[in-house]
């Protein structure tokens, strides 16, 4: 079977002028933003990011990019997986005196395989309003891309780099569900090679990367076609690995 490989072109991207909160409850709000292309952004996510109190970002550089392109000034604050656990206690403090504090990742939605259940655990103990908005993901780009049964799948995100690992790939093994893994460059081939290992090396297997950019492609086939591949052409950019169950 000859490894199958697709492109997309980049859209065109969009502008919005900032608009009011259209809700009477303040609280926290989960907005998800663009995986790659700008323009992926929704409308409503735009409005709330120019209307509420504070943005709290995984990277305020990565986030002030976003914000410069809609024309927002919204003040951010960084929250990231080395700090949350000292944050939470002033931020629901926040949130209590009634603020309107938006939560973003550098990139997708907010608490996927990115900072955000400690938070929203917090405010939901605390008894204070959550918003959550639909919005970009890369998951489901490439689940759909895929061309494998999308009526069930696991999400297992990223795989431990070290402990653990081992019993993670065996648990997949016996996995009758389509499996949705997140991966870097850097580990990438190391994961397919792993996932043919355990999981046998005619196991099909589809691979997106940059979804939503300029140099974004899926390419399909087995296990040992796409350990190939990646062997041959240097990994580059995020990737989602969506592997046939058994």
């Amino acid at each position: 079977m000859r490894f199958q490989k697709t492109t997309v072109p980049k859209p065109k991207q969009i502008k919005l002028e900032n608009n009011s909160l259209h809700t009477g409850s303040s609280g926290l709000w989960l907005i998800p933003t663009p995986i790659g292309n700008l323009g992926d952004i929704t409308f409503r996510a735009v409005k709330t990011l120019g209307a509420v109190d504070l943005i709290l970002a995984e990277d305020t550089r990565t986030t002030g990019k976003l914000l410069k392109h809609y024309e927002i000034d919204t003040p951010m604050r960084s929250y990231h997986m080395h700090n949350e656990h000292q944050a939470v206690p002033k931020i629901i403090s926040e949130l209590e005196q009634g603020k309107n504090i938006a939560l973003v990742s550098d990139a997708g939605s907010p608490g996927i395989s990115d900072p955000g259940f400690l938070l929203v655990r917090a405010c939901v103990t605390a008894g204070l309003t959550v918003h959550a908005l639909p919005g970009a993901t890369a998951l489901i780009p490439a689940i759909t891309l895929s061309g494998l049964p999308s009526e069930r799948f696991c999400f297992e995100g990223f795989l431990p780099h070290k402990k653990g690992r081992q019993t993670r790939l065996a648990a997949l093994t016996n996995e009758l569900r389509t499996i949705v893994l997140y991966e870097s460059p850097h580990r990438v081939l190391k994961t397919l090679t792993q996932l043919a290992e355990h999981l046998g090396e005619d196991r099909q297997v589809s691979v997106s990367r940059e979804l939503s950019k300029k140099f974004e492609e899926t390419i399909r086939g087995s296990l040992a076609e796409a350990v190939a591949h990646f062997s041959e052409h240097p990994p580059k950019g995020e990737f989602v690995l969506i592997i046939e169950g058994v």
